[in-house]
């Protein structure tokens, strides 16, 4: 049987679940609802955790956990996520973000925890000790990552704006991703939306179906109308709009799940809003 690669699959949950919205799970234990900050730590991600995914689920295609919100909750955030990530299963994305990077043999490591011990579909890495350091999850298709060319904090410019016979640093990223993603079908960027401009050069130089992961949207002020006109590809997908602290801190109150389920659903139909009114191939 034909491995579905990532990609291939990004796209058909993107179309089949009409949503191009993707859940940051960054639990973070001085903004919990009031409610649960009274709660043993382990207590308190379980309560908050399926609160927050039983809320958002409909409205998601995909979730990602960054692992520095989990490690500061020690051995019980390391539960957590390992739990979380089975328990989404893969009716959805998960993304583990750690922007992972070292010698191949590390992080081939790193891929057999992630994929296989922690059940993730895809993680976020950066290519800056060579593009040799990917080839162990280049060669799972079935599983994918994304490659930082740009991301949304203010400094990110520092180095990823460094000119380069191929245009800035952020770009070289960029098409080498796309050379990637044609050879094995299983690579995307991450792109912040704070820096918005870049996203319709990397959408043209990517070309449709390869998948670009966006932070920097709600909490951090990127802009989601120009993200999604600039990001989408030809067929208004290939594109995750990535929200963390604005959905998932919509209210401290008792009414924190339903306010995060609205969040989550408002930013769906905003979305979808949006992409009606870029033309696209179907």
């Amino acid at each position: 049987m034909a491995v579905v690669k990532f990609n291939q699959r990004v796209d058909r949950m993107l179309r089949e679940r009409n949503s191009l919205v993707c859940v940051g799970l960054d639990p973070d234990p001085e903004a919990m609802p009031k409610g649960l900050r009274r709660l043993s730590p382990a207590s308190q991600l379980e309560r908050f955790l399926r609160g927050i995914v039983a809320a958002t689920s409909p409205h998601a295609a995909a979730y990602k956990m960054q692992l520095g919100s989990f490690l500061q909750y020690g051995p019980p955030g390391f539960v957590a996520l390992q739990k979380w990530s089975r328990r989404i299963g893969r009716s959805r994305l998960r993304i583990l973000d750690l922007k992972a990077n070292d010698i191949p043999n590390t992080m081939r490591m790193i891929r057999n925890g992630a994929f296989r011990s922690f059940g993730f579909d895809a993680v976020t890495v950066t290519p800056w000790s060579g593009w040799e350091t990917l080839a162990p999850f280049l060669d799972d298709p079935s599983h994918g990552v994304f490659v930082v060319a740009h991301s949304s904090n203010p400094g990110s410019g520092d180095f990823q704006e460094i000119p380069t016979p191929r245009g800035p640093l952020w770009l070289a990223v960029v098409g080498e991703v796309r050379r990637l993603a044609h050879a094995h079908g299983n690579a995307g960027v991450v792109l912040g939306a704070t820096f918005s401009e870049s996203l319709r050069t990397a959408r043209s130089t990517l070309g449709d179906g390869v998948p670009i992961l966006v932070p920097g949207i709600g909490a951090q002020g990127g802009s989601l109308a120009t993200a999604v006109r600039e990001g989408v590809d030809a067929h208004g997908r290939g594109l995750l709009v990535n929200a963390s602290r604005s959905v998932l801190y919509a209210s401290s109150g008792p009414d924190w799940k339903r306010a995060a389920g609205a969040e989550a659903s408002r930013l769906k139909v905003q979305i979808n809003q949006l992409r009606l009114g870029v033309r696209t191939a179907g």
